[in-house]
């Protein structure tokens, strides 16, 4: 009689064996990840998309605003602009 030992964590599947179950995990995976996208995620509407767009290129406008009169204000040195601040200096020193 011969007694075959595994070492921990061996298994006694052959390579191709393991594979097959390592696809068929993905497999499962791939199709539950498709149900779930699929049945159970609300997706929002086009006009809510539309809204959501409108609310966010608004904001990035705004922010380019401000960063425009920050370098408005403050002076972009490279182009030579002292910036309102840079003549108000010079106005009262």
């Amino acid at each position: 009689m011969t007694v075959s030992k595994t070492v921990v964590g061996s298994s006694i599947l052959s390579a191709p064996a393991k594979i097959d179950i390592k696809m068929s995990k993905f497999g499962n995976y791939v199709k539950e990840s498709y149900d779930e996208l699929v049945h159970k995620v609300s997706w929002p509407t086009f006009k809510e998309l539309q809204s959501s767009a409108v609310v966010v290129a608004v904001a990035a406008l705004i922010l380019a605003l401000v960063v425009f009169l920050m370098d408005v204000v403050f002076g972009v040195q490279s182009m030579g602009w002292k910036g309102l601040l840079g003549y108000f200096y010079a106005l009262i020193g």
